[in-house]
């Protein structure tokens, strides 16, 4: 092995399947896990513009990209510890799409805050 092999890069790691969230939701997500919408399930067309559901759908990727390297039972594993957990939650009807429907998006409510007052958190 020559001096520039042994400080060359490892160039060899997998790299993810989707580049983006984005890919990964409308290339594999919608297409693969299809439910019937209104009632039980909700689904916005504008997932983008839901924080949480981009939270959700982002740790389901970074998982999925990790899980589907891990041979055998990985997408099993993935099933169990991330989807079905993740599913009823992002899909659900009092989940981040609770107010849309596949066809209209309404901006979700924000929670009130109220600033504590001054020394509050000083014991």
């Amino acid at each position: 092995m020559s001096t520039l092999d042994a400080v060359q890069p490892v160039t060899d790691q997998p790299q993810p399947l989707f580049a983006t969230v984005e890919d990964w939701v409308t290339q594999h997500f919608v297409p693969m896990y299809r439910r019937t919408l209104g009632g039980e399930f909700r689904w916005c067309a504008r997932w983008w513009r839901h924080a949480e559901a981009i939270s959700r759908l982002t740790a389901l990727w970074y998982s999925w990209e990790c899980m589907r390297l891990q041979g055998a039972t990985g997408i099993a594993l993935w099933y169990r510890d991330y989807l079905d957990h993740q599913l009823p939650i992002l899909l659900g009807a009092r989940g981040p799409f609770y107010q849309c429907t596949e066809h209209e998006h309404l901006e979700p409510h924000q929670a009130r805050l109220e600033v504590p007052p001054p020394g509050y958190w000083e014991d």
